[in-house]
């Protein structure tokens, strides 16, 4: 089972894709603000993450930079999503993939499934 952690601060949206990823098989962990993000974020130890651009207190990009900047972490698999089209931005910093907001759930699994290669 792959473990996936959501980085958003919409409520509704986490639900929503806790529900969907489950039912996916993933094993899901959230972060939706209040616990330091990178202490979260490292307790977890996702393989995967599916990280909002904007956040409140924090940027998706901060969180990215960090990401890859930690050798520990470079085969974590990032997935940003924005209901702006900065995909080029996000690619360039080190996502590998992006979604532009509102995306359906077969796009999150399409992205999943392209740069996920183990079965979950």
């Amino acid at each position: 089972m792959k473990k996936i952690m959501l980085i958003d601060d919409d409520p509704t949206m986490l639900l929503l894709l806790r529900t969907l990823l489950e039912m996916e098989g993933f094993a899901v962990a959230t972060w939706s603000g209040g616990v330091n993000i990178y202490e979260e974020f490292e307790a977890t130890a996702p393989e995967i993450v599916l990280l909002d651009v904007n956040l409140r207190g924090a940027s998706g990009f901060d969180v990215l930079q960090n990401i890859r900047g930690n050798d520990q972490h470079r085969d974590t698999v990032v997935i940003m999503a924005s209901g702006m089209d900065v995909r080029e931005q996000c690619t360039e910093m080190g996502a590998n993939d992006f979604l532009l907001k509102p995306y359906m759930p077969n796009d999150l699994l399409k992205a999943l499934n392209t740069h996920v290669r183990a079965e979950v």
